[in-house]
């Protein structure tokens, strides 16, 4: 079996990432309509380079493969970073790879149900997430999981000739509420 039902949802599963991926990882990550989007645009991955930061990211830490339950088809990535158990505070990261998986809502499944692992199994308070301005797509779906915008960082990304803003939003335990993972948890 190439992926492991971690954490599921209605249509998709978290699973563990496999390195026998980095292809497509590499060829998603040369897609300039998906990196543009991640501030990844100017980088050329190679699949050795691909490879080896795919390894490194399944090696450790909270980093998913965003799996189709249909077919088991791997759609994207989904990450928890910069946990810092103390203030109970972390990052998160998300991108769904091919254009025709985007749009169908299984972004927003999937930060729910990393949200709910965050909040409920690593006991965090305070999650948040850095999205471009011109990615209007992603703010609508991160603001229907529940996230608010709290900051941005003016003129911190150059492309086409223009400066646009990065904007920053964070999303707390308290406001987040949901069934999901209540089926396998005390």
């Amino acid at each position: 079996m190439k992926y492991f039902r971690k954490l599921e949802n209605k249509h998709i599963y978290l699973s563990p990432m496999n390195p026998e991926d980095s292809e497509l990882y590499t060829r998603w990550m040369n897609d300039l309509s998906m990196t543009i989007n991640l501030g990844q645009a100017v980088g050329n991955f190679s699949l050795g380079k691909e490879r080896e930061f795919v390894e490194a990211m399944a090696k450790e830490g909270h980093n998913y493969a965003i799996v189709l339950k249909e077919s088991d088809e791997l759609i994207g990535n989904c990450s928890l970073m910069g946990i810092n158990h103390i203030s109970r505070t972390a990052e998160v990261g998300l991108f769904i790879g091919d254009e025709a998986h985007k749009g169908k809502g299984y972004g927003v499944e999937a930060l729910e149900v990393i949200l709910a692992y965050g909040f409920k199994v690593l006991n965090l308070n305070n999650i948040m997430l850095r999205v471009f301005a011109y990615n209007e797509r992603a703010i609508k779906a991160y603001e229907k999981v529940g996230f608010r915008p709290f900051g941005r960082r003016a003129q911190s990304i150059y492309v086409n000739g223009r400066y646009h803003d990065e904007v920053y939003m964070e999303i707390l335990a308290g406001d987040f509420e949901s069934p999901l993972l209540n089926d396998v948890l005390p």
